[in-house]
């Protein structure tokens, strides 16, 4: 059971978002930049995190240990301080053909990050926006919640 959700985004996922839709019912601002020394955390700590949508560039970059964006600092955090995550990966066929892909998938999933079942849409088709499960995040969520209990 969810008792609050924060929603950090990569700053080129902000130009996908409407803000207040998103804001409003969580309550807190969507984070993409790190906050300075010493002001408060905007965030309460994650006692679980999804990554909806783990693009291409999000999931190797993850699994790399990149860590140049907010979220993926929060991210690479996450296995070090036993926060449970799971990916619902979003790309294309062309992108998934990459062998640093599978490589990526099976890194994170050695460290325990579940990975959802999204099939990748065909190059330059505009994306399977309807065919990706958003509920597929709480789904996962909440199993590893329940594993971590």
């Amino acid at each position: 059971m969810c008792r609050d959700v924060g929603v950090v985004a990569t700053p080129q996922g902000l130009r996908f978002i409407d803000a207040q839709a998103v804001e409003a019912p969580t309550g807190y601002p969507i984070r993409s930049a790190w906050h300075s020394p010493g002001d408060p955390r905007p965030l309460p700590p994650a006692d679980a995190i999804a990554v909806a949508p783990a693009t291409f560039n999000t999931i190797n970059k993850w699994a790399a240990g990149i860590s140049d964006t907010l979220a993926l600092g929060i991210l690479c955090e996450a296995y070090g301080m036993g926060v449970p995550a799971a990916a619902l990966p979003y790309l294309n066929s062309a992108q998934a053909a990459h062998p640093a892909y599978r490589q990526s998938l099976d890194r994170l999933r050695g460290v325990g990050v579940l990975i959802g079942s999204y099939e990748p849409h065909r190059p330059k088709s505009g994306g399977g926006a309807g065919r990706f499960r958003w509920d597929e995040a709480l789904e996962l969520l909440e199993s590893l919640v329940r594993t971590a209990r």
